[in-house]
């Protein structure tokens, strides 16, 4: 039976399982702390030859003792950690790629989702709303990118970050299209080269080009023996103009950062620029219908309170590419978060 509180409508089970969920949504932003303390902290790398007590962990890291308990104790909560019967604490296999040495390491995009720089315009979500879009510029008093290239610091790990979060899709992707057999590909705003030299792996009979702003071309990870002679680097603003001469366009994660016009402008710079028969490809999350949960939802709103840019769907894309003169061909799935969404001449 449902009991009654005084001066309040009857209440049963379902009501208080109804508040106890919200209430622990609204706990979230504590796990999202903690896990960025101990990513700063290098937890993961301390743990990485085996479980140890709070103590030896503390003294590791030069931190107090009975905090690292308590933040540890929440992690282990998440499948983060976890508190073995003696009281040692372990890496899960989940918190195998928090370490820096992980394959596919997460501990750059975990820095990189959790810096100031986002973790404040999310915290302004209800002044987005009423302002209708980012709130960056009310907390720092300009744009995002340009805080990026004024701080050396915060650049690092927007650039890291984006390279970790993207470095576990790579693969997949260049997997996922039929690249043709030989010519030349573009990776417009390409950042350290990672997808591009995916690419150029799986596919020796390609030419790339590298094309990002001069001081993140300059950190490139494209020395590798295998696609020597391959690529060039093409330093330059996308706004202005994209090299010239190419079969394939790639864009990856970058129009989700841009408002339409902004975006159309940089899809119609690679329609003048390539090759006759030319394809580009816009590699982005398309956020499905219905209520299931994507992390493109998530990035999505993280987008709205710093950036000018959001996650789009489907229609969405269609409406830019007609509107740089392209056609939606087709998109792609890939197993991953990003879909790749193919624009072709009319």
């Amino acid at each position: 039976m449902p009991t009654e509180i005084s001066g309040s409508t009857p209440t049963g089970p379902e009501d208080r399982d109804a508040t106890r969920f919200v209430i622990d949504e609204a706990l979230g932003y504590v796990y999202a702390g903690a896990l960025r303390a101990v990513a700063a902290l290098g937890v993961a790398d301390l743990l990485a030859g085996g479980p140890l007590t709070v103590a030896e962990l503390a003294g590791r890291a030069e931190v107090h003792e009975v905090p690292l308990r308590r933040v540890l104790r929440v992690l282990a909560t998440r499948g983060i950690f976890e508190e073995l019967a003696d009281g040692r604490f372990g890496l899960t296999a989940a918190g195998q790629a928090l370490r820096s040495d992980a394959p596919l390491s997460a501990r750059p995009a975990v820095l990189m989702l959790t810096d100031t720089t986002l973790w404040r315009p999310v915290g302004e979500v209800e002044l987005s709303l009423r302002r209708g879009g980012s709130v960056f510029e009310d907390i720092f008093g300009m744009s995002f990118f340009d805080y990026v290239a004024r701080n050396q610091q915060t650049a690092t790990a927007f650039h890291s970050g984006m390279a970790a979060f993207s470095d576990q899709e790579n693969e997949p992707l260049a997997a996922a299209y039929d690249f043709p057999a030989s010519g030349v590909v573009v990776d417009v705003g390409g950042g350290h080269g990672g997808f591009l030299l995916e690419v150029l792996r799986r596919h020796p009979g390609l030419d790339g080009v590298l094309m990002d702003e001069p001081h993140v071309v300059a950190e490139h990870r494209l020395d590798v023996e295998e696609v020597k002679g391959r690529w060039r680097p093409a330093p330059g603003d996308f706004f202005a103009e994209v090299p010239a001469g190419a079969d394939v366009y790639m864009i990856k994660r970058i129009l989700h950062d841009w408002d339409d016009e902004s975006c159309v402008r940089i899809l119609r710079n690679c329609r003048r620029a390539m090759n006759d028969g030319g394809r580009i490809l816009v590699l982005d999350a398309v956020i499905p219908p219905g209520n299931e949960p994507h992390q493109a939802k998530a990035v999505d709103m993280m987008l709205m309170t710093a950036f000018p840019g959001r996650e789009r769907t489907e229609a969405e894309f269609a409406e830019l590419f007609t509107a740089a003169g392209l056609r939606p061909a087709r998109i792609i799935p890939t197993g991953t978060v990003v879909s790749i969404v193919e624009g072709v001449e009319p």
